[in-house]
């Protein structure tokens, strides 16, 4: 089946679709409870050539695209099921829905407090610079995905209050604070995700910094789903061949472009047009990273993260980061142990060539940066986690070992 015209499928017009024939009465209920809360977004795509629908209710991509009812807390889930059920006022129920997500934690690690630089005493919202070396620009345009996943540590950014969402519009502000800051190496575009915008859009962001004056930032990522999600963006929509012509002018320009893909499960790399997509980004000369976070139900098993990473480096992409769930929106749901997690990464990685042990995880984000779990020890008879920081705000934590 070769799907080319992306439709959209949210809480609205799922029920049209024939996918909710397929549902007992249990889940539909529950996704329209969970998705008055969490976003709920995904495609044809996902729905007719990712899931396995004979696998239902447990197919991975099922459970990571469509909500469940562990994703919120029984109570909450009741109050909005039963709001629904007698016919509430929409209203109301946004209203209450809006209370259960204040307590969800909707920013973890003090991003929207700590990190957002300044230009001119002014606070630039919609950029982050924690650590030296790195910023990140969230586009305004790119403030939505193709599908959401259930999991995503930034679903705040897309359940339409304006005091959660964390957007940046000015170029001039992004190059304007870039030239002033020559420590800056790294610039991620994320969101969101980068790749909802047209090249015609991507390209007035991009394009300034390919002048010299910006010869210090070197590297530039793209964080994005949408390798997975809806890889035709890169393979037939209007204009993928534009896009990818953006990327080999990026790299013309002596930076080091890097796609920073989301697979969360071997399965999204096993459609012709996903494997198709990745051929074309990688002739422009741009690298392609795998990365995810490590999720319960969907990929807490080190079969699948061995498939996931010999499958990519197979493909000419390159494993990067094994992820810890962050501390936000339905995690008790998707969270797993850190002993467990380290015993998946551990196992995974050493069913792999070097080739494939260029993951790094688990790897947790927190407010002083990203600690990696480096193994389980005994110290005078106690157990405890060997951590290391991969990136901190003090540059002189990195790489020393702490328990």
């Amino acid at each position: 089946m070769s799907i080319t015209k992306y439709k959209p499928v949210t809480r609205k017009n799922i029920a049209a679709t024939p996918y909710w024939e397929k549902l007992d009465l249990e889940t539909r209920r529950a996704v329209l409870a969970v998705s008055a809360v969490l976003p709920f977004r995904t495609n044809n795509y996902i729905l007719e050539e990712l899931i396995d629908w004979d696998a239902v209710p447990d197919d991975p991509i099922f459970r990571l695209t469509i909500p469940q009812r562990g994703m919120l807390d029984r109570h909450d889930f009741e109050i909005i099921a039963g709001m629904i059920d007698s016919g509430a006022d929409e209203v109301a129920i946004a209203r209450r829905a809006n209370a259960i997500r204040r307590g969800m934690n909707p920013h973890p690690s003090g991003q929207m407090e700590h990190n957002v630089p300044t230009l001119d005493g002014r606070p630039l919202p919609g950029m982050q610079h924690k650590y030296s070396e790195t910023v990140l620009f969230f586009a305004a345009q790119a403030q939505t995905c193709h599908a959401y996943c259930t999991f995503c540590f930034r679903w705040a950014q897309f359940v339409g209050d304006r005091e959660l969402k964390f957007e940046a519009s000015s170029v001039d502000d992004l190059t304007s604070y870039l030239a002033g800051h020559d420590e800056v190496s790294d610039l991620l575009f994320t969101g969101g995700d980068p790749m909802v915008m047209s090249a015609k859009v991507l390209g007035r962001y991009v394009e300034p910094l390919l002048h010299p004056r910006f010869e210090h930032v070197s590297n530039i990522r793209i964080g994005t789903k949408a390798v997975a999600y809806w890889p035709q963006r890169f393979v037939s929509d209007a204009d993928s061949d534009d896009l990818l012509r953006l990327f080999e002018r990026i790299v013309a320009s002596g930076k080091h472009l890097a796609v920073m893909g989301h697979y969360n499960h071997p399965a999204e790399l096993d459609t012709p047009v996903a494997r198709e997509a990745l051929r074309r980004i990688l002739s422009t000369g741009a690298v392609v990273r795998t990365q995810s976070p490590l999720v319960r139900h969907i990929n807490d098993d080190p079969d699948v993260w061995a498939d996931l990473w010999s499958a990519s480096v197979r493909l000419g992409a390159s494993p990067y980061y094994m992820f810890v769930e962050r501390d936000t929106g339905p995690k008790d749901y998707f969270e797993v142990p850190l002993a467990r997690a380290w015993q998946i990464y551990r196992e995974a990685g050493s069913r792999l060539s070097g080739l494939g042990r260029t993951a790094r995880g688990p790897v947790m984000s927190a407010t002083s940066g990203k600690v990696r779990v480096a193994g389980v020890t005994s110290i005078e008879g106690i157990k405890v986690f060997v951590l290391e920081y991969l990136q901190a705000r003090d540059p002189d934590w990195v790489f020393r070992p702490f328990f």
